[in-house]
């Protein structure tokens, strides 16, 4: 029987000493009741996870251990914004993990930032690409967009949206890798 929603519902002890990993149903429950041990559970489970995809984006293992937190100290303070019947917690968690990280590498561009020539670089890059792909991506990083708002704002399929990203994002990070030699393009 499920529990209403202004039922006080007793923590199973047994669950947190189980050997086998508790069902997102049971964590989540735990969690909206206050129970310190899911967080350790969860921390458990899914903070090598959670700190892999931020890695992966960051590139940084401080900045990602630091997105671990965050994302930790989220699900603390709001367990209801995790809902098991939309999804399991390790794809939720991955996902905020991943939205996380973004949005500090997002806010690292946002700072001064590189000097005059590699913005020439970046400049010239940009100008190379063909224009569907310099308006995906411009929507995306330099209007703050998520795939989706780009897609429905240039009324393309999202799929299109994300493939488009991803080939401006491979062109920039292959035409930035190895720039032009300048005395070469001027004949000396």
């Amino acid at each position: 029987m499920a529990a209403r929603p202004h039922e006080v519902v007793p923590v199973d002890r047994r669950t947190a000493h189980s050997s086998t990993p508790p069902r997102d149903e049971d964590l989540h429950r735990r969690l909206v009741y206050g129970d310190e041990s899911a967080l350790g559970e969860v921390y458990d489970a899914f903070g090598g996870l959670v700190h892999a995809v931020a890695r992966s984006v960051i590139r940084s293992t401080n900045a990602a251990e630091d997105v671990v937190q965050e994302v930790l100290t989220h699900l603390w303070a709001r367990p209801y914004a995790f809902d098991p019947a939309r999804g399991s917690l390790r794809a939720w968690l991955s996902m905020l993990a991943h939205r996380r990280a973004v949005e500090r590498v997002r806010d690292e561009a946002r700072e001064p930032g590189p000097a005059l020539a590699d913005a020439a670089l970046l400049h010239a890059a940009l100008t190379e690409l063909p224009l569907a792909q310099r308006q995906v991506l411009h929507l995306a990083y330099f209007a703050g967009r998520t795939y989706r708002q780009v897609a429905v704002e240039l009324s393309i399929p999202e799929d299109i949206a994300k493939t488009r990203l991803r080939a401006a994002l491979r062109s920039l990070a292959d035409r930035l890798a190895d720039p032009p030699d300048p005395a070469v393009e001027r004949g000396i």
